[in-house]
């Protein structure tokens, strides 16, 4: 055989590929081909190639190149070969092929044939319905019986996965691969439904895992000790970010969406219900509208006790049990905080099931209705957790005001993860709204006492024993959000505390007793709390660069583009397709920032020592006065800030005097430098607490209630919104009232078939909205409005599907907007000593202030 120069056989070289150069142009010929299909046979076709590739020679009697090769395979795909019948031309290229196209034609005729004729001796078997459901079923009995078909598909994938991941590709080569995927997963993403969720998973890992072999085994500069350290501790957090996105992916792939199991018709066979309502230092109002609501939940009075755990041993929390008739139980030794106040319970009551509640989430009627019937079907059942809500403003939300607009930091995780959780069995207690089996509770020595999160670790000990656990993904219960900035950090110290000192004391990836599902699925849960120093380093990694001139990515910016910008690109597209309903592309980040000072020691020490640390009490109930910066919670936000600024400089410098190969690298520092200070600027406007006095919250409802006034007139109109302390009323159009203020009003409001008339005064009536607060209710009155508004059924669904966010550029628009808006005040701030002193740049700031988007509106309220 005769072969090349450079050893290969003559046919090798003749049936290569085309060269990537050459492909361009042969698509363009091909198109025109198509388009206008020549009938000369191979000598049009041959002219028409001659003008894309005047070097090929299409006259040579054997084909020389894989031009010709694939020129001459589309032209007998298109028209018939008039000179391969011809005599003398039975050895020729085109007659073989033509030859075998007609054969596999003929093949192709008596398959039909003989398909018909089956079809017609047999039609059922034949029937397109009947037979996918067959094959369906052969294919799903041979995946689900057979574990050597499971680990041969799995162990397929994984080979094909690692030669997608590892195989290298020059510029060109991943440019096309990068392409080619991303027009593939544009089109899956107009596509509905999950399972093209699953396939955008499948890109985003392929994408991610290729970007961090790339890192691992191209990118580390080992030519110095600070190149070196720079790239692994850089390289470090990427792992760990890598690592989280699989576990997520894997946490969330499918949504499992329980419904309600119905309880039996007769009420006799119900179980009795126990319901615990811990109380530490929180003020009593915030406790009554919980101990209200618990009473009034729809459950036979016999089996229905409620206790209030009073940790704090307060003489208006007894005298306040004994007026309202529920179960008082105090302690002598205060050891282990919440989970020692809920064991003691345990030990002096006896009902089979315990419902928990922190002293500020009230209950709707319907929460034991929509709860026990699971317990009833499955006695392996030990938990059903129900989301936490929030009818406050959390810091994020009050301070940015994004109340209704952007998903707040806790529906990613009730919303989503929890009902993946749902999925492996691997939901877990989250310390209220939920109903726990007594007999499951007690196997497992009570609530956890090792750690600060006590209701995780609880769930986790329970499912080592086998017990079951179910998620109903229905708002049950509403509570408040932490007030200010400090107090929500603190809370996120402790819940970030607590997993590390399970992570550390009981890992769920050791021991026996749980499935790999919830393995993967607590194991991510303690992974994320880990965030702070990974988050540290990415936002300051480019400042090794622009500082010291340190490579932390060993790569020329163009490879920078092609790996990293897809892995970005394609990790956000997918949890936007996930994610988008709960949580706002880029505020995870966002989230991040603001917490991962803070959280970094406490799960480090945690980590190395899981004995150390306390529980903690997260304030609630409380106002903030005036509108105030909180400086001593910012003061790492400013350090950060001050550096990320100080790499824009050295940045500038750089690109100015370096030299010129290094300048696309400045640029990929700096766009990176630029996110991270738009996040800590973000971070300070979250620092700054906003005003917020009014002790009860309202909640926007539309409620018909009757208005009666003091001359006996009764008018019917409906609320706009409510609290324990007042109403705000809309009256019937055409319709306006001239009363004065702290005029004696009464508010009549039907639940359960009763009528409750509450005494109010007006507060203003303008355009028909009047503003009423309640005055001299009873106990009774009390309970009757918590059972009306707060208690219904209904006080918290949805009126409308959730929205998609639709486009990640919405989240990367908050980014800019908030962070842009909070630098420019801060700027401000710092140039006002300046300016005072000149007044006539004064207007200069307030006209480039105008140009940028307007921070939002500041939230006033009033009591």
């Amino acid at each position: 055989m005769k072969r090349s120069a450079a050893g290969w056989p003559e046919w090798g070289v003749r049936l290569r590929l085309l060269h990537p150069a050459d492909a361009p142009r042969f698509a363009l010929l091909l198109l025109s081909l198509f388009i206008v299909t020549p009938s000369r046979g191979w000598a049009a076709w041959s002219d028409r190639a001659r003008q894309y590739f005047p070097q090929v020679d299409f006259s040579r009697p054997r084909p020389g190149d894989p031009v010709r090769i694939l020129l001459q395979l589309a032209w007998l795909s298109l028209v018939k070969p008039p000179f391969a019948r011809r005599a003398g031309r039975t050895g020729s290229w085109p007659y073989w092929l033509g030859l075998c196209r007609r054969a596999l034609a003929a093949a192709a005729g008596w398959r039909r044939r003989v398909g018909f004729w089956l079809e017609a001796r047999f039609p059922q078997a034949f029937d397109p319905v009947r037979l996918r459901v067959s094959v369906e079923g052969v294919a799903e009995h041979a995946w689900w019986r057979s574990a050597a078909v499971r680990a041969a598909c799995y162990l397929a994938a994984a080979l094909l996965g690692v030669m997608l991941v590892t195989t290298p590709f020059d510029e060109y080569s991943q440019a096309v691969f990068t392409v080619v995927l991303l027009l593939l997963a544009l089109w899956v993403k107009r596509i509905p439904g999950p399972v093209p969720t699953l396939i955008l998973m499948v890109f985003s890992i392929a994408v991610s895992t290729r970007y961090i072999w790339w890192r691992a085994t191209s990118t580390i500069n080992d030519d110095s000790w600070p190149n070196l350290i720079a790239g692994l501790i850089l390289l470090s957090a990427e792992l760990y970010a890598w690592l989280v996105l699989l576990l997520g992916f894997f946490q969330s792939s499918w949504m499992l969406e329980r419904e309600v199991v119905p309880l039996p018709a007769d009420a006799a066979l119900w179980p009795s219900v126990d319901v615990f309502i811990p109380i530490y230092n929180e003020p009593l109002r915030v406790l009554k509208p919980t101990v209200f609501a618990a009473m009034s939940m729809d459950w036979p009075p016999g089996k229905l006790r409620v206790h209030i755990l009073d940790d704090g041993t307060r003489d208006e929390i007894r005298e306040f049990a004994k007026q309202a008739g529920v179960g008082y139980i105090v302690r002598r030794e205060h050891k282990h905080a919440k989970a020692g106040n809920i064991n003691h319970a345990l030990g002096v009551t006896d009902a089979s099931f315990v419902a928990i509640f922190d002293c500020d989430h009230i209950p709707t009627r319907s929460f034991l209705h929509n709860t026990m019937g699971g317990f009833l079907k499955d006695d392996k059942l030990a938990l059903v957790q129900t989301p936490h809500h929030f009818f406050s403003d959390d810091p994020f939300e009050r301070n940015l005001d994004t109340r209704g607009e952007v998903p707040n930091e806790g529906e990613l995780f009730y919303g989503r993860v929890q009902d993946g959780n749902d999925l492996w069995n691997a939901s877990f207690f989250c310390g209220s709204c939920a109903v726990l089996r007594r007999e499951a509770l007690l196997s497992v020595g009570g609530i956890a006492v090792e750690t600060v999160t006590e209701d995780a670790h609880t769930s986790l000990k329970m499912h080592r024993r086998g017990y079951r656990s179910a998620y109903i993904n229905m708002v049950q219960a509403a509570g408040l959000a932490t007030e200010s900035l400090s107090a929500h950090v603190g809370q996120r110290i402790r819940w970030a505390r607590g997993m590390a000192q399970i992570f550390r004391s009981d890992n769920p990836m050791l021991g026996r007793g749980l499935t790999l599902g919830q393995r993967f699925c607590y194991l991510n849960a303690m992974m994320h709390f880990l965030y702070g120093i990974p988050r540290l380093v990415f936002l300051t990694a480019p400042l090794a660069f622009l500082l010291f001139h340190a490579y932390t990515i060993y790569a020329p910016a163009l490879g920078l583009v092609l790996y990293v910008v897809p892995h970005m690109v394609f990790s956000v597209m997918s949890n936007s397709r996930m994610h988008g309903e709960f949580r706002r592309s880029f505020w995870g980040e966002v989230y991040e920032t603001v917490l991962a000072w803070y959280i970094t020691l406490p799960t480090t020490v945690a980590l190395l020592f899981p004995g150390l640390g306390k529980f903690n009490v997260t304030a609630k109930g409380g106002v903030v006065e005036e509108d105030h910066v909180d400086w001593s919670i910012t003061k790492p936000y400013l350090v950060l800030l001050a550096l990320n600024l100080l790499g824009v400089g050295f940045g500038v410098y750089r690109a100015w005097t370096g030299p010129a190969d290094e300048v696309g690298t400045v640029v990929v520092n700096l766009c990176w430098v630029a996110y991270n200070t738009l996040l800590l600027g973000v971070a300070l406007a979250v620092a700054r607490e906003l005003r917020q006095v009014r002790v009860s919250h309202r909640v926007q409802s539309r409620l018909p209630v009757s208005l009666h006034l003091p001359d006996g007139k009764v008018y019917p109109c409906h609320t706009l919104d409510y609290s324990e302390g007042g109403m705000a009323l809309a009256l019937p159009e055409g319709l306006h009232l001239r009363l004065k203020q702290n005029a004696e009003l009464t508010v009549s409001m039907r639940c359960g078939g009763r009528s409750h008339a509450l005494p109010c005064r007006l507060v203003f009536s303008k355009d028909g909205r009047l503003s009423v607060r309640f005055v001299g209710l009873s106990l009774e009155d009390e309970m009757a409005l918590v059972q009306c508004t707060f208690g219904r059924p209904d006080a918290w669904q949805r009126t409308a599907e959730r929205e998609h966010e639709g486009t990640p550029l919405g989240g990367a628009w908050d980014i800019w907007r908030m962070g842009g808006r909070s630098l420019w005040q801060l700027l401000l701030q710092a140039a006002l000593p300046f300016t005072v002193r000149s007044g006539r740049w004064m207007g200069f700031w307030s006209w480039l202030g105008s140009l940028l988007p307007r921070q939002p509106h500041i939230y006033r309220d009033s009591k």
